[in-house]
């Protein structure tokens, strides 16, 4: 297929940079120097090599090391200079007109330490505060542009989901079936790269693993893990051959012109026990429930309490979301040019749902030994509750 890369758009830039405007006179901070990938690629439309510092007062100002005249390609901010070095960063803020700050906000959630003591040195005299909340905060609620791209994702995720159905085959690896399907994810135009902010998170894709490998607990906070193809990854698909009658669990991220897509479906060469059956539509009625109940103004940990509450009556407390003590503590999280993005659906989130912001939504059930039920979709936040974007057949697909 052919596809155009996209520019992020001047007015969605504009919009952006005067909202985290707004963050930091509500944080009383003078400035935000942005150095992130994601983060750069929101506010500034590239991820060339690059300082962007935007002040309360004044126009933005990127500052780019390698490359220049991508970044100039790139990006519609409209003051680019390059930079040598990180140290001449108050020089060149004085040459373009902005005194060094005496407040500075950084994204302190994802900066090493190392490079946060190198700014203390390069801003000698500046107070370096954490501006990641108010960089999250902004991004969380979306705009009409990000929904067209996210809603295109999630296209993109029901062909992906519909291509398992003519590779899937007994006997294939987990790894085999993977790779298959990633060459159908690549030729619709999967960018290839899964952003996640949270340390130490890695993702290649997402997960697909059947029958008992899928229900491998691992580190990542997931309720899925998989036996993997060693301990050097730890998640994901393995060398395990398919075998009829066992649940397929097919949890990929198709990332689109920079937005993400998370969706979940089920497949079984011949058929499932009925007890995994009546599991996954259990799961079906529970993400109806949280559909309606997730409007705007409700607490994103009321929710979460809900779903549990939901999934107890239902006699699956001890498998839902993980087994056992490894269960984990939300039911969906935010989604946009990375996978955990504000608002997150768990235990204690004090966060207020707004109308746009994009939740994957992710009921499931684990069973050690056995394998993996459930769903996931990617969803917009609505006066009406969530509006759910991929399509594809929820119900156990047989193949």
């Amino acid at each position: 297929m052919t596809m155009t890369p996209q520019t992020t758009p001047r007015t969605e830039i504009d919009s952006r940079i005067a909202q985290l405007k707004s963050q930091l006179a509500h944080k009383k901070l003078d400035a935000a120097l942005i150095v992130q990938n994601s983060d750069l690629f929101y506010f500034a439309g590239t991820i060339q090599q690059a300082h962007l510092f935007v002040p309360l007062d004044g126009d933005p100002l990127l500052m780019v090391r390698k490359d220049f005249d991508r970044a100039r390609a790139e990006s519609t901010i409209d003051r680019i200079v390059p930079i040598a070095s990180s140290r001449k960063l108050p020089d060149l803020l004085r040459q373009n007109g902005h005194p060094v700050p005496h407040r500075l906000g950084m994204e302190l959630d994802v900066i090493p330490a190392n490079l946060y003591l190198g700014y203390r040195e390069i801003f000698t005299g500046a107070e370096i505060s954490d501006v990641s909340s108010a960089v999250r905060s902004v991004r969380a609620v979306k705009s009409a542009y990000e929904i067209e791209l996210i809603t295109a994702a999630a296209a993109y995720s029901d062909q992906v989901a519909a291509s398992v159905l003519d590779i899937l085959q007994e006997g294939l690896t987990e790894v085999e079936l993977a790779g298959l399907v990633e060459s159908r994810a690549r030729q619709l135009g999967h960018q290839g790269v899964i952003r996640m902010r949270l340390w130490g998170s890695e993702m290649f894709y997402g997960h697909l693993m059947a029958g008992p490998s899928a229900a491998v607990p691992s580190f990542l906070a997931s309720p899925t893990g998989g036996a993997s193809v060693g301990p050097a990854v730890a998640q994901g698909a393995g060398f395990r051959k398919i075998q009829r009658h066992e649940p397929v669990l097919v949890d990929y991220v198709f990332a689109h012109q920079g937005y993400l897509s998370d969706h979940t479906r089920i497949f079984a060469i011949g058929s499932l026990p009925d007890e995994l059956l009546q599991a996954h539509q259990a799961m079906l009625a529970l993400q109806a429930e949280i559909k309606k109940t997730a409007l705007p103004g409700v607490t994103a940990g009321d929710i979460y309490e809900k779903a549990v509450r939901l999934a107890t009556e239902m006699g699956y407390a001890d498998n839902f979301m993980g087994a056992g003590n490894r269960r984990i503590r939300f039911v969906g999280h935010g989604v946009g040019i990375e996978l955990d993005e504000y608002p997150f659906l768990a235990d204690g989130q004090t966060q207020k749902l707004q109308s746009g912001m994009v939740i994957a939504l992710e009921p499931k059930l684990i069973f050690p030994g056995t394998g993996v039920v459930g769903i996931e979709n990617t969803h917009v936040v609505t006066p009406e509750g969530l509006h759910q974007l991929g399509q594809f057949n929820e119900e156990v697909n047989i193949v």
